[in-house]
């Protein structure tokens, strides 16, 4: 038997579920839409530590900042990325945050996905919100190709959130996870007696980096374009390429134990940080 989560439905082949998908597709995407998806990234990156100039200006290049004394924070994490087939049967599309970073000037560095004054980390001048891609090997994996990893600059004070601001000091946040509704979405399946899902798994197929889980499945929904809301620190996600690269730290740590959806260990290489940390963009 084999389970469809978005029916809640048992299916003798994958035939059957083929057809039973395409003939709900309408409402299921409508359902997809209608809600505030939270969703994380794919892979698992640990944190990268730089320094903020800017905000330690006082302090020698290669000297530890004590954290007790320290009143502000900057951080850089990747809040989402492209290219991977997430445990939702989800792949976001290169482009999709676009339109909505132009256009969404309220976005939200969070804790948790909570809209509560004491959950939020960062927001208007404390936050940069962009896109920016990276090879799967800067990341330190062996996947083929690119993704578009949304990034966070937040400058997170301790007075507004101590809490977090005392998690990100100490490394210990590990995941990120992106707060967003989806507005243009559609359905690719491995089969040509869809004609159309069959054209758009040949088109978007090629660029899923985890494609074991995409053949596994043999369908995927694929996202052209989300409303970002916010980006949320969260203590363990579905989607792990949402690393911190942080500051104020001497060294990242490689503690990745309880993480879901890990490729294999054979896949992992060492991550480039120095590109990383070269290639950061920071405001001025």
């Amino acid at each position: 038997m084999i389970h469809c989560k978005e029916l809640n439905k048992d299916f003798t082949t994958k035939k059957e579920m083929f057809s039973a998908l395409v003939e709900n597709k309408d409402i299921l995407m409508a359902q997809k839409k209608a809600i505030k998806k939270e969703v994380d990234c794919g892979v698992i990156v640990s944190p990268i530590i730089v320094r903020d100039k800017k905000i330690n200006s006082d302090k020698a290049e290669g000297e530890i900042i004590d954290p007790i004394n320290l009143n502000e924070l900057k951080v850089v994490v990747i809040i989402n990325t492209t290219n991977f087939l997430d445990k939702h049967g989800d792949v976001h599309l290169p482009g999709i945050w676009d339109k909505s970073l132009r256009e969404n000037k309220m976005i939200m560095h969070l804790q948790e996905h909570e809209m509560e004054f004491d959950k939020i980390i960062a927001d208007g001048d404390q936050l940069k919100a962009y896109v920016k891609t990276y090879t799967w090997a800067e990341l330190g994996y062996s996947y083929i190709g690119t993704t578009e990893g949304l990034t966070f600059e937040s400058t997170i004070l301790r007075k507004r959130n101590e809490f977090m601001f005392n998690q990100y000091i100490n490394g210990w946040v590990k995941n990120h996870s992106v707060g967003m509704y989806y507005i243009k979405m559609d359905f690719a399946i491995n089969d040509e007696d869809y004609p159309n899902e069959f054209e758009a798994w040949n088109k978007y197929y090629p660029q899923i980096a985890n494609k074991e889980s995409a053949d596994e499945r043999g369908y995927f929904w694929y996202v052209l374009e989300a409303k970002v809301i916010e980006g949320s620190a969260v203590p363990l996600g579905s989607n792990q390429a949402t690393p911190t690269l942080e500051i104020n730290k001497e060294k990242p740590s490689n503690d990745t134990s309880n993480e879901i959806e890990q490729p294999p260990e054979s896949t992992v290489k060492g991550i480039d940080y120095r590109y990383l940390i070269e290639n950061l963009k920071f405001t001025k």
